[in-house]
């Protein structure tokens, strides 16, 4: 039985960090909707690798710090 593999990130868990930004204003800060950033923390939808970039810079940590890979069962 072969393993599927999803991109997860901690976006939700980053904005609780940073003084708990909400969606709308951290989807303003990188010009997508507030509906986007929650697809994206639900995995729902992935980011376009700009969009990525703009979430790892606003929280000042790499984008692999914000999105990683995870082996489903």
């Amino acid at each position: 039985m072969s393993r599927s593999t999803t991109i997860r990130n901690r976006v939700r868990e980053l904005r609780e960090l940073h003084g708990g930004i909400s969606q709308a204003e951290l989807g303003e800060a990188i010009g997508v909707t507030r509906q986007t950033i929650a697809a994206i923390e639900k995995s729902r939808y992935s980011p376009s690798l700009e969009s990525a970039f703009r979430i790892a810079r606003l929280f000042q940590v790499g984008v692999e710090e914000v999105f990683y890979w995870h082996e489903d069962e």
